[in-house]
């Protein structure tokens, strides 16, 4: 028992692994922290989005999104996937927050589409301090990714994109050329004007109220 032990042991320190996280500061520290047996890799944030010259979001098809690689994020993202092909299993670890979701899940599509048939296991794990300690724990409790937090990061981003193409025009052509709609500031100013019509259409008539006892 105890020679099967020590040989399972030496397995697991065997076994490589590959950490991404968002910015290359953090993977110079965590690459401390965890050793050798850990490849750590910077994203240096988002690498997919929607297409920069076109709405990208199909409204007839229930606002499904077009992704496409950023600019100046495809060596990037080959790098991930080279490094990912050599390892045992992958650990995502991007900020812990909808953008860092949407960052991983990008990851997560573009490594198992890079991998095709040699897929290896991936995993995500939220690094809440940049710690010995929290680094470790975040390794120990891996998960899956949460759909909801990047379905949240998602339709930010198409109503974002959508008022933007849709709504920055309007005002280019009725206000001044170069000003930009925000998906908050435009619902705002809808509820404002929707209440002053309300104001103007309102009719007083004179009424009393009686309180008697």
């Amino acid at each position: 028992a105890q020679l099967l032990r020590h040989v399972l042991e030496d397995l697991v320190a065997a076994k490589k692994s590959l950490v991404v996280v968002e910015s290359p500061a953090k993977a110079k520290t965590i690459k401390k922290y965890l050793g050798n047996n850990y490849t750590v890799k910077a994203s240096v944030g988002h690498v997919m989005d929607l297409p920069t010259k076109e709405l990208g979001v199909d409204v007839d098809k229930n606002f499904t999104p077009t992704y496409v690689v950023m600019k100046g994020k495809k060596t990037v993202l080959e790098d991930i996937a080279k490094e990912a092909a050599k390892v045992d299993e992958i650990y995502l670890a991007p900020d812990p927050d909808r953008e860092g979701e949407a960052i991983a899940k990008h990851l997560s599509d573009y490594i198992n589409n890079k991998l095709k048939k040699n897929k290896k296991p991936i995993h995500r794990i939220l690094v809440n301090e940049i710690t010995s300690k929290g680094v470790k724990e975040a390794i120990s409790n891996p998960h899956d990714i949460d759909i909801n937090m990047f379905n949240s990061q998602q339709a930010r981003r198409i109503l974002d994109r959508l008022v933007g193409y849709k709504i920055s025009p309007i005002l280019w052509k009725k206000v001044r050329r170069g000003l930009s709609a925000g998906r908050v500031q435009s619902v705002a100013v809808r509820i404002v004007v929707e209440r002053e019509d309300k104001i103007l259409a309102f009719k007083p008539e004179e009424y009393w109220l009686i309180e008697a006892e």
